[in-house]
């Protein structure tokens, strides 16, 4: 009897496990046998994913989808617009310094919807863990037209998936402290807002994309091609710069690039 209990149980476990496992990343520590990424840029959102491999698409201002090989897809800064298609996220993460970061009333059929901020001064803690992904936060300060800073109101979304780390900078208004860049750990890919004034000015930004030693950067909430080419152009001094013309970039975990390069990705909305 009791071996039959015990074999009860852990067909139990067995049926629990996710359907995906998740291919550890090296986030905050960096494992010996993590050897880095390639990129391959001319990639259609709706196209399969070979294994071990991420799907990032640029939609708007500051929205990517991610999509894994798995069937995973995440929104990044969801407004409730992604374009003429029918794909409900399975994850969707908001920041509200602007109403182009969020939405009030996101679609009820998005199963995981994640606020990048609390009650006001509190900040938000996440750790969703998808098996295939897993999506967490670190809490930065935003610039407030009442009290002149809502500490914790900001949100950077980091999600480990394929062994990647990649971070969403959300509206990030001040160079992180000590403790957040190592709550963060090292990005393999950053989207980082270059608008230059409404965010981080410019030098700042380049400093924390220089700290941050990312090896693929893409630039977002850039309002016009001078804005971005600002940046471009500070950044050039220590980053390649890429421009293929598309929207997408799939990633995956094997050769790093030979120096840091910014790939700069056309915002397109999604359409079936």
């Amino acid at each position: 009897m009791a071996r039959l209990i015990i074999a009860v149980f852990l067909a139990c476990l067995a049926g629990a496990a996710p359907a995906q496992d998740r291919r550890p990343s090296h986030c905050i520590a960096i494992a010996d046998a993590a050897p880095g990424i390639a990129y391959l840029h001319r990639a259609s959102w709706r196209a399969p994913l070979p294994e071990y491999s991420v799907r990032l698409h640029y939609i708007a201002h500051a929205s990517f989808l991610l999509q894994t090989a798995g069937g995973l897809s995440a929104v990044t800064d969801y407004t409730g617009f992604l374009g003429t298609t029918a794909l409900v996220p399975d994850v969707v993460t908001m920041n509200h310094a602007h109403d182009t970061h969020w939405t009030a009333t996101p679609d009820p059929a998005i199963p995981h919807v994640l606020k990048g901020w609390g009650n006001y001064g509190e900040g938000i803690e996440h750790h969703l863990d998808l098996g295939e992904m897993l999506v967490r936060n670190v809490s930065t300060d935003i610039r407030s037209a009442f009290t002149g800073a809502e500490s914790r109101g900001n949100s950077i979304f980091v999600f480990e998936v394929a062994g990647l780390c990649i971070g969403h900078l959300g509206h990030l208004h001040h160079v992180p402290n000590a403790a957040q860049f190592a709550a963060l750990g090292r990005l393999d890919v950053v989207m980082a807002p270059v608008d230059g004034g409404l965010t981080l000015p410019l030098p700042e930004m380049v400093r924390v994309i220089e700290r941050l030693r990312s090896s693929v950067v893409l630039p977002m909430h850039w309002f016009s091609g001078y804005s971005l080419n600002r940046f471009l152009e500070d950044i050039s001094k220590s980053f390649a710069v890429e421009r293929p013309g598309t929207s997408s970039i799939t990633l995956s975990l094997r050769d790093l690039p030979s120096r840091p390069t910014v790939v700069v990705l056309e915002p397109r909305f999604l359409t079936d």
